[in-house]
């Protein structure tokens, strides 16, 4: 992870400083949304190397707080056993920090606002007006397939915890994805095909995106 920012970057993020907000004009923000298994990570990934984009995981940002021993880490491990989110403000203090570190203005970010409430920390505390928000959809069995292929011995991978953050995210995503659909910001993207192929279609929609072209116009809706 980046922990140097350039003598310009500091100097912009220094006028932002009181008010929280990392944003600024010249940045680009794309949020990546779907269930866990979706194949955010992977893709959030390819999007880095290939496309030049930051990429910001909520979850990996959590995963580290809460092996680092913090008192927020041991809080982060808790609500994670249960299959619960995160409270707000815990992910948006990581969120900040690390895109403040960060040199690069573009991110791309997968895990958040997860719900309304991540999306009112969004708006009212970073500032941040995405670009656009890339929603994956996955069917919940090859969702549930991934994830116990993973075999990382994480302790939100058992197969009940799985069952309750699939649901979690069912009922406290859909009204973000409404949210930012009615503002002509999002893109269905088909999650349940090979990997490549989900990337020739993201790859199509970031040359929309910088081409300036409105996402909403053809907002996909495939299944």
């Amino acid at each position: 992870m980046e922990r140097v920012a350039s003598d310009d970057t500091k100097k912009e993020l220094v006028q932002n400083k009181d008010s929280g907000e990392v944003s600024s004009n010249q940045s680009k923000v794309v949020y990546v949304l779907g269930g866990p298994g979706s194949g955010k990570s992977t893709q959030c990934s390819k999007i880095a190397k290939h496309l030049g984009f930051r990429h910001l995981s909520a979850g990996d940002l959590l995963e580290a707080e809460a092996e680092s021993g913090s008192n927020d880490g041991k809080m982060i491990r808790e609500y994670k056993k249960e299959g619960k989110l995160v409270p707000s403000e815990i992910i948006v203090k990581l969120l900040q920090k690390a895109m403040q570190e960060s040199q690069n203005k573009n991110f791309v970010i997968d895990g958040f606002p997860r719900n309304e409430e991540n999306l009112s920390a969004a708006e009212n505390i970073l500032k941040i007006e995405p670009n656009a928000v890339l929603v994956f959809d996955c069917s919940e069995e090859e969702m549930t397939r991934r994830i116990l292929s993973r075999n990382q011995g994480r302790v939100d991978d058992k197969i009940d915890t799985i069952k309750k953050r699939l649901n979690v995210y069912s009922e406290s995503t859909l009204p973000v994805i409404n949210y930012y659909s009615s503002k002509g910001k999002v893109r269905k993207i088909d999650a349940g095909r090979p990997i490549e192929e989900v990337f020739d279609e993201i790859k199509g929609v970031f040359s929309e995106l910088n081409a300036g072209q409105d996402l909403g116009r053809k907002e996909s809706t495939s299944n």
